[in-house]
């Protein structure tokens, strides 16, 4: 948990920005800003993303996509006086900020309007950009809510404006905050309000949450990329079975690719791939570099409706799964488990993964997993028959010298 403590604000007082990253999610923000008398005022918790598309020098057009969200800053976020609403506003380094401005009425608050701004003159991250400067969208939102409510929508939120595509999910969000107390009363998006409507999946009612669950087929092997301004940068084949327990009620899924999207990005030091269908909000695989010269599995986030509507969240940043070297491939043919938690397991089959250094879109050479690992086999077979001929000429041994003594007498 790190606190930022900026200045004071006229109407707000000190404001204390709390960000909490990895309890959730690397790409999780959890705001609250306290007023002059340290009582919350605007209560925020939230993911998303941006995608923003370009025209080169070479008239061609690139897109680039803002998923990595660990280095926000919230210089100029405030509680609003009788001048000034609330605002949050959120710098991502120096290329990126985003602004949500609120306003009151007699009853309800307003998420009023939502700003986002680039700056193409970064050419790392907009490498060739035609046209140079900060560019900003503005989308008007005007969506009431009810004094003491907290907005919340966990299913997918799009806006899309000229070059930008906007993604917002899990939000939970207060402006106006009574008393210093977040409220427990929450007002829905229409998106979820809706959410039981979703196709159910079938549960298997066991009387231990700890039994295992009734065995299921073979899930599809679905092949996955990730694209970036290079080209391919991230490869993924495999066939996924989900594991959850909830109320000691086992649900078992497989993974559908003909009926599921993916998504992600590429950084030098962490690797994205996201799943996404009817039923599953998102399945993020997390991978990270170690040493200078490794990469694993770090992450997995996971956000799906059950059969009775509500919504399986789990999330784990301290994994250490499908450890390979960078240059080369992770595969596994045998099935596979990736213990998320007590709660969600992922099974795999014929997995087959590299998240760095790919080229020319094709895999490298592949580390095998222990479980598909049949050589070691050889020399356990080899020693068991040593042994067992060894104890076999032992035994042999004692018998026949127990017999010629017994040839024998004593006078």
């Amino acid at each position: 948990m790190v606190f930022f403590r900026l200045s004071p604000v006229p109407g707000s007082g000190l404001v204390v920005l709390c960000l909490i990253l990895g309890a959730i999610s690397s790409y999780a923000l959890e705001l609250n800003l306290t007023n002059s008398k340290n009582a919350t005022c605007l209560y925020a918790k939230w993911r998303m993303n941006f995608t923003i598309g370009y025209e080169t020098t070479s008239k061609s057009n690139k897109t680039v996509t803002i998923s990595d969200l660990g280095n926000a800053t919230y210089n100029g976020s405030i509680c609003g006086d009788d001048q000034n609403g609330p605002k949050i506003e959120v710098q991502f380094g120096s290329v990126f900020s985003w602004t949500v401005n609120f306003t009151k009425e007699k009853s309800t608050y307003l998420i009023e309007s939502i700003s986002f701004s680039y700056d193409t003159n970064d050419s790392t991250t907009f490498p060739d950009a035609k046209k140079k400067g900060i560019f900003t969208v503005h989308e008007p939102v005007a969506f009431r809510i009810p004094l003491n409510d907290i907005f919340r929508c966990n299913s997918m939120l799009t806006a899309e404006k000229k070059d930008v595509i906007q993604h917002y999910w899990d939000v939970h969000v207060q402006a106006f905050v009574q008393n210093g107390t977040v409220s427990t009363k929450e007002f829905l998006c229409d998106k979820d309000k809706t959410s039981t409507t979703v196709v159910p999946v079938t549960p298997t009612t066991l009387p231990s949450p700890t039994t295992t669950p009734a065995q299921k087929e073979k899930p599809e092997i679905g092949s996955y990329s990730v694209n970036n301004t290079n080209g391919t940068c991230l490869l993924a084949t495999m066939g996924l079975q989900l594991n959850m327990t909830q109320d000691k009620v086992v649900t078992v899924i497989n993974i559908k690719p003909n009926t599921t999207d993916f998504t992600g990005s590429c950084h030098s030091q962490t690797a994205l791939l996201r799943l996404n269908g009817s039923n599953i909000k998102y399945l993020d695989f997390v991978f990270a570099v170690k040493n200078e010269n490794r990469f694993y599995l770090k992450e997995v986030n996971v956000s799906m409706y059950l059969v009775n509507g509500s919504v399986f969240s789990i999330a784990n940043n301290n994994l250490s799964y499908w450890d390979a070297p960078l240059g080369s491939s992770y595969m596994c043919n045998k099935e596979q488990t990736v213990s998320v938690s007590g709660a969600f397991q992922i099974n795999t089959f014929y997995l087959r993964v590299q998240p760095f250094n790919v080229i020319e879109g094709k895999y490298s050479t592949a580390q095998e997993c222990s479980l598909d690992d049949d050589t070691i086999l050889i020399p356990i077979i080899v020693g068991a028959g040593l042994s067992g001929l060894i104890i076999v000429i032992v035994i042999a041994y004692l018998i026949g010298r127990r017999k010629s003594y017994a040839g024998y007498q004593t006078l």
